[in-house]
């Protein structure tokens, strides 16, 4: 249990028998009456977003999340395939259980699969990864590192802003949380 005056951001609770993350919290003392936490709260498995008041001190259920390394094997259809290399079990999520991330996704890539009661929630990948650019409109001779940006496509087909010398064939390393150019690799 988990009183409502220990929430911070990304804290997972119980509510009606499945998980929600904390995603904003406001402890709020009014002049008259007593104290009360408003929240805003995401189910992991379905993405919903909801605004929820709770007492100040109300015990909660807190979700025991497993967190295990898996790694993705491979694509069969719209399903993706992830391993445990020590277990050797699988599990199956969708694209839209993976989310946006799935543009980075690649076979043999290591990730976080979160669980609870067994059911696999979400994935979380690196912060960063390396991917090799497919496609962009080459570099002209004098481009430098301060001039503009040119959209290019990544080897997983996600499209990432670079600078103007990067060419087709170059190994760079992308933020997956902002979909940024982080530097050459």
């Amino acid at each position: 249990m988990i009183s409502s005056n220990d929430f911070r951001t990304g804290t997972t609770i119980e509510i009606d028998g499945s998980v929600w993350r904390v995603v904003e919290f406001l402890h709020v003392k009014p002049g008259k009456g007593s104290a009360f936490v408003r929240t805003k709260l995401k189910n992991v498995k379905s993405g919903s977003v909801v605004d929820r008041t709770f007492r100040a001190g109300e015990s909660i259920a807190q979700a025991t999340i497993e967190k295990r390394s898996m790694q993705h094997t491979y694509k069969e259809g719209e399903q993706y395939i992830f391993m445990d290399m020590d277990s050797y079990e699988e599990a199956q999520l969708s694209a839209t259980q993976i989310g946006t991330q799935v543009k980075y996704l690649k076979e043999e890539m290591s990730v976080n699969v979160l669980f609870w009661n067994e059911q696999v929630l979400e994935v979380e990948l690196p912060n960063s990864v390396v991917l090799e650019v497919t496609q962009t409109d080459p570099g002209v001779k004098g481009d430098t590192a301060t001039g503009g940006t040119k959209p290019a496509i990544v080897e997983t087909g996600a499209q990432v802003m670079v600078p103007l010398f990067i060419s087709v064939g170059e190994r760079i390393k992308v933020d997956t949380r902002s979909d940024s150019y982080l530097g050459r690799e």
